[in-house]
């Protein structure tokens, strides 16, 4: 048996080596190019500057998308003079790169008349302009890959961050991600000038998604793409039910694909509450034996065909991973276009680092920090909720304050907005007390990275677990 047991070792060995020669002839060999329609758009930038570098940049091309060192630079520059609105002619050209000790880097003079030349048909553009990024995506894919492979040989002891890193590169590898960053500058400035004179034409009254909460979209301008907004309180104040009634109105009025997290819930209880709750139905009725009239059938029939017909997506994973929950969401983001991320809540989430294992407060910061990055990863708006710690209970009045958000000072400064939910009945010292406010709520927006702060004045029906806008009405007297 023991020489069988030593052939079967050394063949694995061979197979090692020959693993390991296989990924060195890679290495050597040439990585995907297309020096031909480089040239080739580049030369139609140098006969048309005002056509084809505009074009260029909408069709997101960038320096890095270059095979050639001397083309990256020379792009650059095509680029620079298109947002200075400099014009782009060889002599111009050539004395900038003189003067930056740039001109022999692209090949001198001669090399930049050759380019002017180079293109038989500007009408190819576009087709040359594919061939040059699809080679840097097969580079980026080669680059990426290389390096999944070193760190897996590395044997990290963090396989989980490992394998998000891996797949967060190679998605946005696929979604290209890169995009230049003058450019970016130059159509944002063309969006908020549009924005400004939508708004004095009062064409638009928030940037954002709505909330259905009139006053909270006037203070915080809609619901934004790449923020976060936390939601916190303390135990039985209604937060889950507050968000989703801000999902309800994105998903099913707005009709935006949403995707929610639950920790605490399944999938089952929030799916419940938002049939009844959208049905303006009391499920306390018939838990007390009271049939349902006609009208409320009618009523949750139609609920429960709006929600069945929304694109939401409920996970409901107990203490999910941060690295697990931005797996699903980049998922959802690529296959259903998801536009609003809502998570309750953070303190039920988990962090797998090794950093995190020896502190709740670095595993909540990394947790926060990480959802931040989330948002502005998809381009989403990220709802979250989180607890407070008892210090509104050592209070007058239990007023929250954003000093009480618990474990982690790091949510504070994480998040772009900051809302602390609050009933003034549960704080009651007695009965009498505790009808007067029954019903009265308020979402205390303590920061706002974009505009204003202050309490936002709600109505809570508890048997509908809803919150509406405004204070509850004044029952008249006598």
């Amino acid at each position: 048996m023991e020489p069988i047991s030593q052939s079967r070792t050394g063949n694995a060995q061979a197979d090692l080596h020959q693993a390991a020669d296989s990924r060195m002839d890679d290495v050597t060999r040439a990585l995907p190019h297309a020096l031909g329609p480089e040239k080739s758009i580049l030369s139609s930038m140098l006969q048309n500057p005002l056509e084809y570098i505009g074009r260029a940049v909408e069709e997101k091309l960038t320096a890095e998308n270059f095979y050639l060192p001397a083309h990256r630079v020379l792009y650059e520059l095509l680029q620079e003079c298109f947002d200075k609105a400099v014009d782009v002619e060889l002599v111009t050209l050539v004395q900038k790169l003189i003067d930056r000790g740039l001109l022999e880097t692209v090949g001198g003079a001669a090399a930049l008349t050759e380019l002017y030349s180079y293109a038989p048909n500007a009408g190819h553009f576009l087709t040359h302009l594919n061939f040059v990024k699809e080679k840097h995506t097969l580079r980026s894919i080669i680059s990426s890959c290389t390096e999944a492979i070193t760190q897996a040989y590395d044997n990290p002891e963090d396989v989980p961050a490992l394998l998000d890193n891996v797949e967060g590169s190679v998605l946005a590898i696929r979604e290209n991600s890169e995009v230049n960053r003058a450019a970016t500058v130059r159509s944002s400035v063309k969006e908020v000038m549009e924005y400004f004179a939508s708004m004095c034409a009062g064409e638009k009254q928030a940037q954002g998604f709505t909330t259905g909460y009139e006053q909270l979209d006037v203070m915080s301008n809609g619901l934004k793409p790449g923020e976060m907004f936390i939601i916190a309180a303390r135990p039985s104040m209604g937060k889950t039910s507050f968000m989703m009634n801000i999902v309800e109105h994105v998903c099913i009025d707005l009709q935006k694909p949403t995707m929610v997290f639950s920790c605490e819930m399944s999938a089952f209880q929030i799916v419940q509450r938002l049939v009844f709750s959208r049905a303006r139905y009391k499920l306390s009725d018939i838990q007390r034996g009271l049939a349902p009239q006609k009208k409320d059938l009618l009523n949750i029939r139609r609920a429960s065909e709006e929600i069945a017909n929304s694109k939401m997506f409920i996970d409901d994973t107990p203490g999910i991973t941060i690295n697990d929950l931005r797996a699903k969401a980049r998922r959802k983001k690529r296959d259903e276009n998801i536009q609003l991320i809502a998570i309750d809540y953070l303190q039920l989430m988990r962090s797998l680092s090794k950093q995190a294992t020896s502190s709740r407060e670095r595993e909540i910061a990394e947790i926060s920090a990480g959802l931040k990055g989330l948002a502005k990863e998809l381009g989403v708006p990220i709802i979250v909720l989180a607890q407070l710690n008892r210090g509104p209970e050592n209070r007058s009045g239990g007023t929250p304050r954003m000093s009480d958000l618990r474990e982690s000072g790091s949510i504070e400064q994480d998040a772009d907005m900051v809302g602390l939910l609050y009933r003034s009945a549960y704080y009651a010292e007695n009965d009498e007390e505790r009808k007067d406010e029954e019903g009265r709520a308020e979402l205390l927006l303590a920061k706002n990275r974009n505009g204003e702060t202050g309490p936002i004045p709600l109505t809570f029906i508890a048997p509908l677990m809803r919150f509406e806008s405004g204070a509850p009405a004044e029952e008249p007297k006598g």
